[in-house]
């Protein structure tokens, strides 16, 4: 089966040896995707929705490199490291996936690959 991967650059993808995303066949599989910012920090460090919303851009950006579209997403997972902030988290994702809801898990971990970080998503996506 004929596979395409899409890399963001990430020091982590070369020393941990994965790319940001992948398509095998029709379906997409975005990894864990983190809320760093444009400088390489995280992004919007105590705010849960603006964290949120960022992993859906870099994912969903990601996904459409390889011909998905948020309304491809079947499935999407959030690790979040405090679950009292559900509703700015789910909040944001509603705003990407309203109109095309997805299979959807939000489960708490302790934390994430830097302190500030207070959330990572996963997306996966199948093209008709």
């Amino acid at each position: 089966m004929d596979r395409q991967r899409v890399t963001s650059g990430s020091p982590w993808e070369e020393k941990f040896g994965y790319r940001r995303a992948i398509r095998a066949g029709n379906i997409v599989h975005v990894s864990g995707t983190a809320p760093v910012g444009d400088d390489g920090n995280t992004f919007a460090p105590s705010d849960p929705y603006a964290q949120a919303r960022r992993c859906f851009e870099i994912a969903l950006k990601a996904a459409s490199e390889l011909g998905a579209e948020a309304s491809h997403v079947v499935r999407t997972r959030m690790y979040v490291t405090d679950i009292r902030h559900a509703d700015d988290f789910g909040r944001a994702h509603g705003e990407f996936f309203r109109d095309h809801p997805p299979a959807s898990t939000m489960i708490e971990v302790r934390k994430l690959i830097l302190p500030d970080m207070l959330i990572e998503v996963e997306i996966e996506a199948v093209i008709p």
